[in-house]
């Protein structure tokens, strides 16, 4: 009975702090993760030669993420 009324007293005083959760990224930090230099793809050239070679050697259209797949449908 203890152990009951210990963790319920626990879980109440410990919710109340999961409620004002706010973002970890204000809105006027955004702009620095919108930066080309955080960008995953940073030569985008070298990604479409890449991107097409990887077509042609699958023998399709469309493995990287495009519309559209081997057999022509879209």
């Amino acid at each position: 009975m203890k152990i009951k009324i210990t963790l319920i007293t626990l879980c109440l005083l410990v919710l109340p702090g999961c409620v004002s959760i706010k973002p970890w990224v204000k809105v006027y930090e955004r702009q620095d993760l919108a930066d080309p230099i955080m960008a995953s793809n940073r030569d985008p050239v070298s990604s479409a030669f890449l991107n097409h070679v990887l077509d042609a050697r699958e023998g399709a259209r469309g493995a990287a993420g495009s519309g559209g797949g081997g057999c022509g449908c879209n």
